[in-house]
């Protein structure tokens, strides 16, 4: 698929076909799109820990089930829970602005080198910034772009994919992480059981409501030529509608096949 088709076609599919194995290959190929995410000082916080669901004990399982997103969890063959490493950027001690510095990502023009990056930029701004209150919020929007790249790779591998949240303590435990992850949403990941629109594009407030240009008030203004030019490209599809016949007779479809609650 084209890139703008993939970022219209990702939904968060909640039906998955539950004895249908996904392809080891298809998993490292969400990865490796994850790890050459952009990233603030090359410090790469993200890191997963893939858990095939059927490889998981039973009280494994068990304790990774959450009242929201339990029969998810139990649906999908593989999960891949993801961690904010807080404590890389002291272990690398800014080595890898050193690699950056040595491919000329980052040129001399703009001052750098391994001088700058031993005397002034580690010790006084990298050392600092992760005692600061923000450092897990600075470093977690990073993490957010990493999971976000393995996502659409999932989507464009022919994947269902779905973010949840799960306890995050009963994730450190299962998977015996260390103490400086910090727990962050997990993708699950199968081949969908419902039709991959899932009754179409999901309800989002306007985009005037969301985007403003020069100041907060002011609202970005929403060209239709480019609301058309994506449509084409079918990054912007058919929304969903309020109790659409078609949808609720698939949801019902579904019900009956997996002995669900209707």
């Amino acid at each position: 698929m084209e890139f703008k088709e993939v970022v219209g076609r990702r939904r968060s599919i909640r039906f998955f076909e539950p004895d249908r194995p996904v392809e080891r290959e298809k998993i490292q190929k969400m990865l490796e799109a994850a790890r050459l995410s952009s990233c603030a000082v090359n410090a790469q916080w993200a890191r997963a820990v893939v858990s095939f669901r059927d490889d998981l004990t039973k009280d494994q399982l068990q304790r990774l089930l959450t009242p929201v997103a339990a029969l998810n969890v139990e649906m999908a063959p593989v999960h891949i829970h993801w961690f904010n490493d807080l404590s890389i950027v002291n272990k690398i001690q800014g080595s890898r602005l050193k690699e950056l510095v040595d491919v000329g990502a980052l040129a001399p023009t703009h001052g750098w080198s391994h001088k700058f990056v031993d005397d002034f930029v580690y010790p006084q701004i990298l050392k600092p910034m992760t005692e600061g209150p923000g450092y897990p919020i600075y470093s977690t929007f990073d993490v957010g772009m990493a999971v976000q790249q393995a996502l659409l790779t999932g989507v464009d591998e022919g994947l269902a994919v779905c973010m949840v949240t799960l306890n995050g303590a009963t994730l450190k435990e299962v998977f015996n992480v260390p103490d400086e992850w910090v727990p962050m949403p997990t993708i699950l990941v199968g081949y969908p059981a419902e039709s991959w629109d899932g009754g179409g594009q999901r309800p989002r407030p306007p985009f005037e409501e969301l985007y403003y240009e020069g100041s907060y008030g002011k609202p970005f203004p929403r060209d239709p030529k480019v609301v058309e030019d994506l449509k084409a490209a079918k990054m912007i599809q058919e929304p969903a509608t309020p109790n659409n016949p078609a949808r609720i007779a698939e949801i019902k479809r579904l019900a009956e096949k997996y002995g669900l609650p209707m």
